[in-house]
C-alpha cells in the first residue's frame, strides 16, 4: 500500500494559506447581502484560492511519495505558492472592483505559478526510476496544462463580451478550471489516497486504469471547453459524456476497496460524498445540456448546477483529503495521530448529514427561506471543519508531550444517533423555512382555478423560462379538470422575475438561475398571468392559460389599479409628517483633486413623497433624485455602483461618452460594476437606471443629476439645484403604478422628489445677490417651462449654450423636454416669496411649486460662491 510520507510537518507558507482562504469565503457567505458579486466571490475564494493552492502542495507531496523523490526546493514550492496566492487576491479584488489590468496581471500570475508548478513534476517524473503509480502523477501535470487556459477565459470574461460568447466561453471556463484543474487532480490523488484512507490495499490493476482513464478525461476536458467556445452543443455534450466515461473507468478499483473496508470515519465518507456529488452532477449537465433549446438554457443549466460542483465535490473532498491528511503530515507517532483524528471526527455523521442534506434541499425546488435554511446548514456543517483543523494541530503537539487517555471508537449506535440528529436538524430548518414563507405550503390567499370543474386526476406540467422581457411559452393549454403545475426557470443573468396568476398563485421573486414551482391547482376556465416586478408587465411579460373545454377568459385585475392608492390620500395643501426634512437645494462644492470616485448603493426604501403619501422608491443612495455630482471639463469620476435592490438595476451617464454595453449592462441584487468616464462637455446632465422598462425604473427614483460648469463660470451668492420628475402613485408605500407611467398620468410632479417641498421650506436669498439655479427635467416624460413669478432672469444657459448673456433683453422662462438641463441667474428687487413653478400649470398643481424667501440685503456684502 503506497500513501503519503509521515513526518512532513506544520510549514506556515503551505498549510495557513487555506485556511485563510476557506475562513474568507465563510466570510463572504455571512456578510454575502453587503459585497458585490457574492457567489462570485464565494466560488473563486474557494477554488482559486483554497483549492488550488492545496492542489499545489499537496500534488507536490504525492509526486515526492509516489515517485521516492527528496523533497528538495522547498524555497521554489514556497515562491510558487506566494506567486498564486498574490495573483488569486488580485483576481478576486480586480473582478468585483472592475480592475480589468489588476484581473491580467493576477491571472498572469496564477498562470505562471501552476505551470512552474506542473514543470517541476514533470521534470521529477521524468528523472525518477519507473514507479508503479506513475500515471498518478501524469494527471498533476496534465491538470497544471488546462489552468492557465481557465485563467485566460477568465480574462476574457473580465473583459466584457457579447450575450452570447460570454454564455459559451463561461462553460468553457468552468469546464476546464473544474473538470481539468480540479477533476483531474483529484482523481489521480485518490488512486491511491482513497484504499490509504480506507485503510486496505490499493486494488490489482489500479494503475492501469488510471493510465487508459487520463487521456480519455483530458480528451474529454478538451472536447468540452473546444464544443462550448465553438457554440457547438453537440460536441460539448460528447466532451462531457466523455469524462463521465473517464470517471467510471477508475469506478472498479474504487468500489473494490470501499467493498473490502466500508469507510467508517469522516475523511472518507466526505470524499465519498464528494465524489458522488460529481458523478450526479455531471449527468444532470449532461442531461440538461442535451435537452436545452439554446446556449443561453445551456448557460443557465451550467449556473445552475456549479454551486453544487463546487460545495458539494470540491468542498466536501478538499475537507475530507485535509482531515485525513493533516494528521498524517505534521507526524509526531501513532499517537498523534490519533489525537488530532479524533478532533476531526467529532460528530461526523451529524456534520455529513448535515451539509448533504442541505445541499439537496437546495437543489430541489423548495420554497425561497427554505433554501435560505438548508443553505445556512451546508456552510455550518461544512465549515466547522476549519477550527476543527487548528485544534487538530494543537491535540496532535499535546500527544507527543504527554500521553493522552485512548478513547473508545464510536459505536454504530452512536453513528446512527448523530446521523439521525443530523435529519432531525434539516427537518426543523424546513419547518423554520415553511413558518417564514407559508405562502409556499398554500396560505397565501389563492382564488380557485377550478370554476365548478370535474377533477381528472391528472396532472399537467408546463416548464416556462423567463427571459428578455418574455414568457417562453407565453400561451400554456391545459385541459380542463386537470391539475396544472407550472416550472418556472428565470433564465436572465441579471433580471429577477416572477410569475403571478390571476389566481393568486405565485411563484415568488427568481433571482438569475432560479426555478420554482407554482402549482395552480386543478383548472375549470382560462387564466391570466404575468411577471409583477414593477413595469416588466407592460413590456409583454404576460401568460396565457387556455382551459380546453373550459370556461371562458374572465378578465384580470389590472395591475396597479388596487384599494388603498395613495392617490385616496393625496393632499398638497396637508403639513408634511413630523420628523420630515426638505432635501438641500444647495449645489455642493466641486471636491479636489481631477479624479471624484463615489459609490453608490441602490436600495429600495419607503419614503415620503407628498405630505401624509409614502411610496417604495428605487434609489441611488437612499435619496430620489440621486447624489448631486459636480466637476469641471476634464475631470474624471469613477462611480462604484453595488445594487442591495431587490431586482436588476444599472445606471447610465448623459455626462460621458462610451459605449453602453458594459459599464451601462444590467446588475443582479448584491453585483456591483465600476463606470468610468471623463467630463468633455459642460451642462447640467441627467444620469439614471438604463435597465427596462426604463421609464419604469426612473419613475420610481433611480435618477440624478452631474452639474459640470462652462469654462470661466462667475462666481454668485447662491446655487441651486432643482430636478423636475414625475410620481405616479401606486398604493401607499408601493412602488409606482406602471399602467400610469406607460399612460403618461402622473399623480404628482416634483421639484428633487418632494410635491410642494419648497414651499413648506422656501430657498433662501438675499436682495441684490445674484442667484443661479440649474434645473433638469429627469421626466420620464414630461417637459417643464421653469418659471419665478415675480422676477426676470438676466441669464439662461440650456443644453451646453447661452440663450441670454446680458444686454438689455430678459428671459420669463426656460423650457426644457425630458433629459435637457441648463441654468438660470436672477437678482430680487426687494424682500418677499417669490414662488417658482413649471409654467406647465397643471404641473405646478401637481406639486412642481416652490418659493423663494428673500430678506433685506446684508449690512455688508458676503462672499460669492459657486
Amino acid at each position: 500500500m503506497t500513501g503519503p510520507r509521515r513526518g512532513r510537518g506544520f510549514r506556515p507558507m503551505r498549510d495557513l494559506p487555506v485556511i485563510v482562504w476557506l475562513l474568507a469565503a465563510v466570510v463572504v457567505a455571512l456578510v454575502h447581502p453587503f459585497v458585490p458579486a457574492p457567489r462570485w466571490l464565494m466560488i473563486h475564494l474557494l477554488m482559486l484560492g483554497a483549492v488550488s493552492h492545496a492542489v499545489l502542495v499537496w500534488s507536490r507531496y504525492f509526486t515526492d511519495a509516489l515517485l521516492h523523490s527528496p523533497d528538495d526546493d522547498q524555497t521554489a514550492q514556497d515562491r510558487r505558492l506566494v506567486l498564486l496566492d498574490v495573483g488569486a487576491l488580485a483576481v478576486v479584488v480586480g473582478v468585483p472592483s472592475d480592475l480589468w489590468l489588476l484581473v491580467c496581471a493576477g491571472a498572469t500570475a496564477v498562470a505562471v505559478a501552476v505551470l512552474w508548478h506542473g514543470w517541476s513534476i514533470l521534470r521529477r517524473l521524468r528523472a525518477a526510476l519507473p514507479s508503479r503509480f506513475g500515471p498518478s502523477v501524469r494527471y498533476y501535470v496534465a491538470a497544471a496544462g488546462f489552468l492557465p487556459v481557465g485563467a485566460a477565459l477568465g480574462v476574457v470574461l473580465a473583459r466584457g463580451l457579447g450575450e452570447r460568447r460570454h454564455e459559451r466561453l463561461m462553460v468553457a471556463h468552468e469546464a476546464v478550471n473544474l473538470l481539468g484543474w480540479v477533476g483531474l487532480t483529484v482523481v489521480g490523488t485518490l488512486v491511491t489516497l482513497w484504499p490509504t484512507m480506507l485503510r486496505t490495499r490499493i486494488a490489482e490493476g489500479a494503475e492501469r486504469a488510471a493510465a487508459r482513464a487520463l487521456p480519455v478525461l483530458v480528451g474529454s476536458v478538451a472536447l468540452l471547453a473546444a464544443g462550448a467556445a465553438a457554440g457547438l452543443r453537440v460536441v460539448a455534450v460528447a466532451g462531457l459524456a466523455g469524462y463521465v466515461v473517464g470517471l467510471l473507468l477508475h469506478a472498479p478499483t474504487f468500489v473494490d476497496a470501499v467493498r473490502r473496508k466500508p469507510p467508517a470515519e469522516l475523511p472518507a465518507w466526505s470524499v465519498l460524498a464528494g465524489v458522488t456529488w460529481l458523478l450526479g452532477t455531471l449527468v444532470a449537465l449532461g442531461v440538461g445540456m442535451a435537452v436545452a433549446p439554446t446556449w443561453q438554457d445551456v448557460h443557465a443549466v451550467v449556473d445552475r448546477l456549479t454551486p453544487f460542483l463546487v460545495a458539494g465535490f470540491a468542498a466536501q473532498v478538499l475537507l475530507g483529503a485535509l482531515s485525513y491528511l493533516v494528521p498524517v503530515a505534521l507526524g509526531g507517532g501513532p499517537r498523534a495521530v490519533r489525537a488530532a483524528n479524533r478532533v476531526l471526527d467529532r460528530a461526523a455523521p451529524l456534520r455529513l448529514v448535515v451539509a448533504n442534506l442541505g445541499l439537496v434541499l437546495c437543489l430541489l425546488p423548495a420554497p425561497g427561506a427554505v433554501r435560505v435554511a438548508a443553505s445556512s446548514l451546508t456552510l455550518v456543517a461544512l465549515a466547522v471543519t476549519i477550527p476543527l483543523l487548528l485544534v487538530a494541530v494543537r491535540a496532535s503537539r499535546r500527544a507527543r508531550e504527554a500521553p493522552l487517555e485512548e478513547r473508545p471508537a464510536r459505536t454504530p449506535g452512536q453513528a446512527t444517533g448523530l446521523a439521525a440528529t443530523g435529519v432531525a436538524v434539516v427537518a426543523l430548518a424546513v419547518a423554520v423555512g415553511l413558518a417564514l414563507d407559508p405562502a409556499a405550503v398554500g396560505a397565501n390567499d389563492v382564488t380557485s382555478a377550478a370554476a365548478g370543474v370535474t377533477p381528472t386526476g391528472r396532472t399537467t406540467t408546463v416548464t416556462v423560462r423567463a427571459h428578455d422581457m418574455r414568457f417562453t411559452p407565453d400561451r400554456v393549454t391545459v385541459p380542463a379538470g386537470d391539475r396544472l403545475v407550472l416550472v418556472v426557470t428565470n433564465t436572465d443573468h441579471e433580471t429577477v422575475h416572477d410569475l403571478v396568476l390571476e389566481t393568486g398563485a405565485d411563484s415568488g421573486r427568481l433571482a438569475p438561475g432560479r426555478t420554482a414551482r407554482v402549482d395552480v391547482g386543478v383548472v375549470g376556465r382560462d387564466l391570466d398571468g404575468w411577471c409583477s416586478v414593477l413595469g416588466h408587465r407592460q413590456r409583454g411579460m404576460v401568460l396565457t392559460v387556455d382551459a380546453v373545454g373550459g370556461r371562458a377568459r374572465h378578465d384580470a385585475p389590472a395591475e396597479g389599479h388596487h384599494t388603498g392608492s395613495a392617490t385616496s390620500r393625496l393632499d398638497l395643501a396637508a403639513r408634511p409628517s413630523p420628523g420630515w426634512s426638505p432635501r438641500d437645494a444647495a449645489l455642493p462644492p466641486v471636491p479636489p483633486g481631477r479624479v471624484h470616485r463615489r459609490t453608490f448603493v441602490v436600495r429600495d426604501v419607503v419614503r415620503e413623497v407628498a405630505p401624509g403619501v409614502t411610496q417604495r422608491l428605487w434609489t441611488y443612495d437612499g435619496t430620489a433624485p440621486g447624489p448631486v455630482l459636480h466637476g469641471r471639463i476634464g475631470d474624471r469620476f469613477v462611480i462604484r455602483l453595488v445594487n442591495r435592490g431587490t431586482v436588476g438595476h444599472s445606471i447610465d451617464f448623459h455626462a460621458g461618452e462610451l459605449a453602453p454595453q458594459r459599464p451601462m449592462r444590467t446588475i443582479a441584487p448584491g453585483h456591483a460594476l465600476t463606470y468610468r468616464f471623463r467630463a468633455t462637455r459642460a451642462g447640467i446632465w441627467m444620469y439614471h437606471c438604463s435597465s427596462m422598462p426604463m421609464s419604469a425604473h426612473i419613475a420610481n427614483g433611480l435618477f440624478g443629476a452631474v452639474v459640470i460648469e462652462p469654462p470661466g463660470l462667475p462666481a454668485v451668492a447662491r446655487s441651486y439645484v432643482l430636478v423636475q420628475s414625475e410620481l405616479y402613485l401606486g398604493p401607499d408605500g408601493a412602488e409606482a403604478d406602471a399602467d400610469k407611467v406607460a399612460a403618461e398620468a402622473p399623480d404628482l410632479v416634483a421639484f428633487n422628489g418632494y410635491a410642494d417641498q419648497y414651499d413648506h421650506a422656501p430657498l433662501r436669498a438675499r436682495v441684490g445677490e445674484r442667484v443661479r439655479v440649474w434645473v433638469l427635467d429627469a421626466g420620464p416624460s414630461r417637459p417643464t417651462s421653469f418659471h419665478v413669478v415675480g422676477a426676470q432672469f438676466d441669464t439662461t444657459y440650456a443644453e451646453g449654450a447661452y440663450l441670454l448673456r446680458g444686454g438689455p433683453g430678459g428671459a420669463q422662462s426656460i423650457g426644457l423636454l425630458p433629459a435637457q438641463g441648463g441654468f438660470v441667474e436672477l437678482s430680487f428687487p426687494e424682500p418677499g416669496d417669490y414662488p417658482f413653478v413649471s409654467h406647465l400649470l397643471v404641473d405646478a398643481e401637481r406639486g412642481a411649486h416652490g418659493l423663494f424667501r428673500v430678506r433685506p440685503a446684508a449690512a455688508r456684502g458676503s462672499a460669492g460662491r459657486r
